[in-house]
């Protein structure tokens, strides 16, 4: 073929030849030296080693490892190294999704996105771990799981030192101490760290979460699952960090030690060890969006968050009673297990840790809680709490059936027994009973012959019976 067939084929896009082949098309109009040069590469990078055919495709290469990047959006001002990654940029700012589905109809921005979502209908799973055989739709998550077995975390912190195994989980930390808040209500115009968007929700007790994992670990409270097995002493766990939580009893390693207090922390606990240390120094980042109350830690944050969603996720699967808090839960367990691990040295009796306390305080006679205003002492705060009712008036709890108002949740226990006419307080030796334990205490008076009271004036002793 002459140069000018040649140059007359490129020129009107029409087909041309590779050193024998008369025929073969083309989607670009190039030119003809280059498409002669196919089977040859003469262009090679010097830093990997990969060789192109076109000086083009070498130049393009080259940003990869010199960080050009020429094509900025006008818009946001991102930058890119080749002008088909700024096109497919563009339409975050346009909203164009040129692919969509053809089974649901959802459309997307660019044809890799369209790509892995088709795995959802054809249940493609292409990525397979080596180590333990978990497959997934996306290279992203299946590098991210890798993580798991190799212990690496790419991702590091700067400002704190702390390191993450995804990107995402680290550009989300960042914003602790950038303060970045890039989610805005429509509604008020206030911004937040996160979006609050919770999409995978409980099919059984209808609590939402941000993350798929979360729920998949969030049913093993319903299913009883227990999929983390301790190989020391056989102990199984619902979750992998409670495990390894409990692998500490055996390792008794602690490598994070407190300057301040002396206190360890084991490899582990580096973020709880990162929570101590602001005990010290004072440091709350984490701050309520709703009241403006601060934490230290961020699951005291998440905790107090129940408060005014009035979630209460952990719910007694033999009495239906529910609770903000795991540790409430797991104390209330006990009311069914019977179980008392705590043992009071003085007396031998057994109670749980908080109780344990608060018993102490018999044997020691400590009194810490002091009213202000008439200096009595109580030895529980609850107890404490409501004598000062008496001082404010305060009278917080109202009965729903006659409106009458009282200053403990136990008086108003007792008075709702006047509407039901239940009466929990049996004789064990005549069958009668009583709506309050005061009562039968009086009532008791009758067979024990006991007469507590004595006449000022001299008389004798005198019993008092309101239903003898």
């Amino acid at each position: 073929m002459e140069p000018c067939q040649i140059f007359q084929c490129w020129y009107q896009n029409i087909d041309i030849y590779d050193n024998t082949t008369f025929g073969q098309s083309f989607n670009q109009k190039v030119k003809p030296q280059a498409h002669l040069r196919t089977g040859k590469r003469h262009f090679t990078c010097q830093q990997c080693g990969i060789r192109f055919t076109l000086k083009g495709s070498w130049n393009r290469h080259m940003r990869i490892h010199t960080g050009q990047k020429p094509y900025t959006c006008q818009q946001c001002g991102d930058s890119f190294a080749l002008h088909r990654n700024l096109k497919v940029h563009m339409r975050i700012h346009t909203g164009e999704k040129p692919y969509s589905c053809l089974q649901c109809g959802k459309s997307f921005s660019n044809q890799g996105n369209l790509k892995v979502h088709m795995r959802i209908h054809t249940g493609e799973k292409p990525y397979i771990c080596p180590q333990c055989g978990k497959s997934f739709t996306q290279k992203v998550c299946f590098e991210a799981h890798i993580r798991i077995h190799t212990g690496e975390k790419p991702f590091t912190c700067q400002q704190c030192g702390r390191s993450f195994t995804q990107k995402g989980t680290f550009n989300r930390h960042m914003r602790v101490h950038t303060g970045e808040k890039p989610y805005t209500c429509q509604h008020c115009g206030k911004s937040f760290f996160h979006t609050g968007e919770k999409p995978y929700t409980c099919q059984q007790c209808g609590k939402s979460f941000k993350r798929k994992g979360n729920l998949h670990s969030h049913m093993r409270i319903h299913t009883g699952g227990s999929p983390y097995t301790c190989q020391h002493c056989g102990k199984s766990f619902t979750q992998k960090g409670s495990i390894n939580r409990h692998l500490r009893i055996h390792t008794g390693e602690k490598p994070y030690t407190c300057i301040q207090c002396g206190k360890s922390f084991s490899f582990t606990q580096k973020v709880r060890f990162e929570a101590h240390i602001r005990i010290h120094t004072g440091e709350k980042p984490f701050t309520c969006q709703q009241c403006g109350k601060s934490f230290n830690q961020h699951r005291t944050l998440k905790d107090h968050m129940r408060i005014h969603t009035g979630e209460k996720p952990f719910t007694c699967q033999r009495c239906g009673r529910s609770f903000t808090q795991k540790g409430t839960f797991n104390r209330h367990m006990r009311v069914h297990t019977g179980e008392k691990p705590y043992t009071c040295q003085h007396c031998g009796k057994s109670f749980c840790q908080r109780n344990l306390n608060v018993h102490m305080r018999i044997h020691t006679g400590e009194k810490p809680y002091t009213c202000p205003q008439c200096g009595k002492c109580f030895t529980q705060k609850v107890c404490f709490e409501a004598h000062i009712r008496i001082h404010t008036g305060e009278k917080p709890f109202t009965c729903q059936m006659c409106g009458e108002s009282f200053n403990q949740h136990r008086t108003l226990k007792d008075h709702m027994r006047v509407h039901t006419g239940e009466k929990p307080f049996t004789c064990q030796q005549c069958g009668k009973s009583f709506t309050q334990r005061r009562t039968i205490k009086d009532h008791m008076r009758v067979h024990t012959g006991e007469k507590p009271f004595t006449c000022k004036n001299g008389m004798e002793h005198v019993s008092i019976n309101i239903e003898p």
